[in-house]
């Protein structure tokens, strides 16, 4: 009977330890959830409620295509390691692409021959491809490959005319027919113009490359919306983005001859907050083309779980972490951005609040088993308004991730958004560890390099239907 009543003693002991672990795990979750839940909330309300911004603060989708400039445009694509798809991306550029007057700037690496060759293949056969070879072994950072474009395009320039726009392209994406001349009609009113950006889903892979249609889908649909209509700065994406060539004059003057930043892991970020903090105007254009669909970027973003979680790695680090130390928070007082750059950098400590989460449901869990086992009642972890209101706000959160989604993807992948929620959870987890590392990393003196994912290319006759 002592040995009895000492295990239960025990057993007792460890269930109250449980219980404190899974109540403060809990709270500390409840209170974040509730936090994150309500600024996420305020963005869809704000969505709702001026519906009016969407036409007032950026393009109407409505307005229909109509080109009325024809000046000189330049695209930069920066290519490390690009050899299956750099080819395919630029013969359907050339074929696409309606203006008179462009050139596509690609940078490689002496290091990357196989890139190079198949650049130079497409670029024998059209002058409108420009092969630029960097003097330094890739891979270096994404801005310095599109700092070495830029040095390349003004001396290709010399004292003769002038590109006015600079667009900036990835070597997997798919181009859209009319956005140059969307391009042409904006930049001037604008400073820079971000067209939205549509992930493709590759079937083989729906959970973790939809993930991305899914994040993309709100996010260029509300959130740069509203952040555009509270005239927040407008980051870019970095794909499907041109930008004026006086604003990239200037900043190439105040930075010693280079417009992008070659220390930033996530210089297209960066860059649109630079230009708005020198009163450049940003805006998303959601415009229709002549074919009436959206004038938008398409392309595949990584399909496993190890190359997703090095691209939201490297964002986590670029934005999140470094790109806190390395650009702080703007303008005093400009509290619609501050809220904004808030957002940006809030992924760290949702992940933390998410950790939590699941470490309390975890000690939950083992603590209510261990509980029924030894005929002793469990205790409410948390009070039952919080979890009522945090169970809203989540049906709400998956509402809305379903609602922009099936807009863009159809009703089923709507559904599927459901369980990339989940999917693109842990994720996040496992990104936030390697961005830790990687920012420790910088901090002690490491050099940022590009650590890029291998690309696809799609069947343009099945996939991709800008």
């Amino acid at each position: 009977m002592h040995d009895q009543g000492g295990v239960v003693s025990i057993a007792a002991g460890v269930v109250a330890g449980l219980d404190g672990v899974a109540r403060e795990a809990m709270l500390f979750a409840g209170v974040g959830f509730l936090i994150g839940g309500l600024d996420d909330l305020a963005i869809d309300l704000l969505y709702f409620a001026r519906r009016g911004w969407q036409r007032a603060r950026t393009v109407a989708a409505d307005v229909g295509f109509d080109r009325t400039g024809n000046r000189r445009i330049a695209i930069f694509v920066p290519a490390w390691d690009e050899a299956g798809v750099i080819g395919a991306m630029l013969a359907a550029a050339l074929d696409r692409l309606d203006h008179p007057d462009y050139r596509i700037y690609v940078g490689a690496y002496p290091n990357d021959r196989a890139t190079i060759d198949a650049v130079a293949a497409v670029a024998e056969r059209d002058a409108r491809v420009r092969l630029v070879i960097g003097t330094r072994p890739g891979p270096t950072t994404k801005a310095d490959c599109l700092n070495t474009l830029w040095h390349a395009l003004a001396r290709d320039e010399g004292s003769g005319p002038r590109a006015a726009i600079v667009v900036l392209h990835d070597a997997e994406d798919v181009v859209h027919p009319d956005e140059l001349g969307v391009f042409d009609r904006l930049i001037g009113a604008y400073a820079t113009v971000q067209l939205p950006v549509r992930p493709l889903v590759d079937r083989a892979a729906p959970l973790v490359s939809g993930h991305y249609a899914d994040e993309f889908a709100e996010a260029h649909a509300k959130q740069l919306v509203v952040r555009a209509g509270l005239g927040a700065a407008l980051p870019l994406a970095g794909v499907g983005c041109a930008i004026d060539r006086s604003m990239l004059d200037a900043i190439a003057d105040a930075r010693g001859g280079d417009p992008f930043d070659a220390a930033s892991l996530t210089e297209d970020y960066e860059l649109g907050l630079a230009i708005a903090a020198r009163g450049g105007r940003g805006v998303l254009a959601r415009e229709r083309g002549r074919d009436g669909q959206l004038v938008a970027v398409h392309a595949y973003f990584p399909a496993t779980l190890t190359a997703a979680v090095r691209q939201k790695a490297r964002w986590m680090t670029g934005i999140a972490l470094a790109g806190w130390d390395r650009v702080g928070w703007g303008r005093a007082f400009d509290l619609p951005d501050h809220w904004m750059r808030m957002r940006d950098r809030r992924a760290p400590l949702a992940v933390l609040v998410l950790a939590a989460a699941y470490v309390a449901v975890v000690a939950w869990g083992v603590a209510l088993l261990l509980h029924w086992t030894i005929g002793s009642a469990p205790t409410a972890p948390l009070p039952v308004w919080l979890v009522a209101v945090n169970a809203a706000l989540l049906a709400w959160r998956l509402a809305m991730r379903m609602a922009f989604t099936g807009a863009v993807y159809g009703w089923r992948e709507a559904l599927w958004s459901l369980p990339r929620a989940f999917v693109g959870n842990v994720i996040a987890l496992l990104a936030a560890r390697r961005a830790i590392g990687r920012y420790i990393a910088m901090l002690r003196g490491a050099a940022p390099v590009w650590e890029k994912t291998a690309h696809a290319f799609p069947d343009l006759g099945r996939e991709a239907k800008p």
